[in-house]
Order: structure tokens, then C-alpha cells, then sequence
């Protein structure tokens, strides 16, 4: 092997192969007719001859007029079937080279080469559309990986080089107290964890490499509320949970992570004081649904199209302690896609965004008791007396 191609002892090629198959259809179906023609003519030729009505052909004398023009046919069809054969198999397959040339184009690099047959609906043409479709999604997916990778590696440089400055700084003024500098540090150095980890967890996401098991959207949404009631009070914004019973199947620490992200959005992308996040759930007949909205300033649509792109941000605050690194709805959107669920986002009249997550429906059953460590917050409890448990958070 070499080049990532196997080596193989070279054989018949398809055309080839094509064409000895048509020529010799074709020398079959000769022979056989020439067999009816032969035992046709036998019928009314006797076996010996008749002297007393002078001279009749025997079948004898038949044989040796028919056996050369026979194989006169018989040679001008193996000729024809070679010929016509060839002619043919290369029309037939001309549609398969142009396919073949394109993934040779492909695997050189240019993904932005299409097929584009012309022709009728048929396998052909049905390969080449799905050939086509196959090399625009992984174009846009690779440019998409290397926009991504650009990005990150914008972010990651970012509090290094805040450190770097910080150290320079330091050793430059040795009179300048170390506590300042290590809480400084410190605080660059969790904002660079926060971005690995969702970095992490954004690759784990779309490798799909999770056990799946039964979950309910609706304990979900209530473990990410409790999590964030003291954002939510920070921030004096208000959270309402309400729905039904969810259930669906996945991964419960990707879905609770996916929920967090869109509370942890609704509160901090929200109005200075008395804004609101809403959190519900529903079940349609072969779906279940989050819905996230919060109030806030009012967004565009051409805007909220781009927030699921990693490093987009709807507001100007994004370098607060809470405002987190930019990947919050991309891990929100890839962890949706993990489960083959839709994302949908959608600027709300009076400002702020609503966040609908479908996903596929899971089995009817008994609710799931929430995770270990992480109280359940009753809908209509006061907040302050509920218990938060430790969650680190990946915005």
C-alpha cells in the first residue's frame, strides 16, 4: 500500500469487460439461431438420396452449404459485437469517467469541482447529484474547520499574551505587589480552562462518541435553572420554567450541557434589570421540544443567523466575567446535531432571542431522577432556598 491506495494485480477493465460481454451475448443468441435455422432445414431434407426422382440434396450435401456461410455469420458477428460492443460500453461508462475524474479532482484538494450531468434521471445521474451534494457539504465543511481553527487559535492567544504582558510587567516593577498578579493571572488562566474545555466538548460532540440512554428534557430544564439561580440573581433576572414531561434519548450530560447554555445565554445576553428567561418544554407526536426565550435588546436577523458560528457574539458584552468565550449556541447548534435534532433561533418582536430545540422522541415512561448532587427545583419554589450544586460551566 502506498499513498493510502491498495496495491492490486492489474486486471480487466470494466469497459473491457463490458464489451466481451455484449460480443459474446451476441455469439450466443448467433448460435442459437442458427440452431433453429439448422434443425428447421433437417426437417425436409432426407438422410439419403432418392435416385428414382434423379438428384435430391442429402443432408450431407446440406452441411457442407451451410457450415461455411454459417461461419461467415458467425465471425461477423464476434467482429460486429467486439466493435459495437466497445462503441457502446465507452458511451455507457462516459458518465462514470467524468465521476472518476472528479474524485481524483477531489482527492487532490479542489472540493470545489462539481460534476453537474446532464442527461436523464438514472443511476448515473443519480450518483453524480449525490457526488455533487457530497463534495459542497464537505467544502463547507472544511472551510468551516479551518475558520473554526483560526478563530480558536485567535481566542487561545489571547490570554496568553495577557499573561505574557502581565509577567513582563511584573518582572519589570519587582515593587509591585504579587497578590494583584497572581488574582490577575489566575483569572486569565480559568478563562483559557473555560475555552479548552469547550473546545473539548464542542470535538466531542460532533465525533458523536457519547452513550445514549433515556433523558427528560423537563428535569433537565429544571437541574440548568437551579445551576443558574445565582447568575439569575446577580444579573436580577428572573426565570420562569414551565411544561410537560420530555422525554427523548441521548447523551443526559451533553443535554444538560446544551440547556445550561441557553440559560446561561438567556441570562446574561438580557435587559440591564427586570429581564426574564422562560424555559418550557412540549411534546409533539414524534418529537420533543425546549423552548428558551429571554427578553434583551432587539437582534436582526441577519444577526441571529450567524450566532451559532463559533466566536459570534449578539451583544457588546462579551468581555465581563459571565459573558464566556464565544461558543456557547456553536456547542448549543453541534450537540443538537449529535442527537439529529433542529435548532432554531429567532429575534423576538420586543427584543431579546427565542432558542427552539426539536429533538426525537424517547420512550413514555417514569421520570428519571435528576443527577446526583444537583437538587431539583420544584416549579414555584422561591429560589433562594434551593441548593445549588457545584457545575462548571461552558459558555
Amino acid at each position: 500500500m502506498s499513498g493510502g491506495t491498495v496495491d492490486r494485480a492489474p486486471g480487466l477493465s470494466v469497459r473491457l469487460k463490458l464489451t466481451l460481454s455484449y460480443a459474446g451475448f451476441l455469439m450466443l443468441a448467433g448460435i442459437l439461431l442458427l440452431g433453429v435455422v439448422w434443425v428447421f432445414l433437417l426437417r425436409y431434407v432426407p438422410d439419403r438420396e432418392i435416385t428414382a426422382l434423379g438428384f435430391v440434396p442429402n443432408r450431407s450435401d446440406l452441411l457442407v452449404a451451410f457450415a461455411p456461410r454459417a461461419a461467415a455469420v458467425m465471425a461477423f458477428l464476434l467482429v460486429f459485437g467486439l466493435v459495437g460492443g466497445w462503441l457502446l460500453a465507452g458511451r455507457m461508462l462516459s458518465p462514470l469517467t467524468r465521476i472518476t475524474d472528479a474524485t481524483r479532482m477531489a482527492a487532490n484538494g479542489s472540493l470545489s469541482h462539481r460534476i453537474q450531468l446532464e442527461g436523464p434521471d438514472d443511476e448515473f445521474r443519480e450518483l453524480a447529484d449525490a457526488f455533487d451534494a457530497m463534495l459542497a457539504r464537505l467544502e463547507s465543511h472544511v472551510a468551516e474547520q479551518q475558520r473554526f481553527a483560526a478563530n480558536a487559535s485567535h481566542e487561545l492567544r489571547t490570554p496568553l499574551a495577557i499573561s505574557q504582558t502581565l509577567l513582563d510587567v511584573a518582572r519589570n516593577d519587582p515593587a509591585q505587589g504579587s497578590a494583584e498578579l497572581v488574582n490577575r493571572l489566575d483569572a486569565v488562566n480559568a478563562r483559557a480552562i473555560h475555552l479548552t474545555e469547550a473546545l473539548l466538548l464542542l470535538s466531542r460532540a460532533d465525533r458523536r462518541s457519547f452513550t445514549r440512554e433515556h433523558v427528560d428534557l423537563s428535569l433537565v430544564a429544571e437541574e440548568a435553572t437551579e445551576t443558574l439561580l445565582p447568575l439569575a440573581e446577580k444579573h436580577r433576572v428572573s426565570i420562569h420554567t414551565s411544561g410537560d414531561t420530555a422525554p427523548t434519548v441521548g447523551s443526559h450530560a451533553l443535554l444538560q450541557q446544551l440547556t445550561t447554555n441557553l440559560v446561561h445565554n438567556g441570562i446574561v445576553h438580557n435587559l440591564a434589570e427586570g429581564g426574564t428567561v422562560r424555559v418550557t418544554t412540549a411534546v409533539r407526536p414524534e418529537s420533543v421540544v425546549l423552548t428558551v426565550e429571554n427578553t434583551g435588546e432587539k437582534l436582526t436577523p441577519q444577526l441571529v443567523s450567524t450566532l451559532t458560528e463559533p466566536f459570534q457574539r449578539a451583544t457588546d458584552r462579551v468581555r465581563t466575567d459571565d459573558a464566556g468565550v464565544g461558543l456557547g449556541l456553536a456547542i448549543v447548534k453541534s450537540i443538537t446535531d449529535a442527537h439529529d435534532g433542529t435548532l432554531t433561533l429567532t429575534p423576538r418582536a420586543t427584543g431579546g432571542l427565542s432558542v427552539t430545540v426539536e429533538l426525537p422522541a424517547g420512550l413514555r415512561g417514569g421520570r428519571q431522577p435528576p443527577s446526583p448532587g444537583i437538587a431539583t427545583l420544584r416549579r414555584g419554589e422561591p429560589s433562594s432556598e434551593a441548593r445549588i450544586a457545584p457545575f462548571r460551566r461552558l459558555r
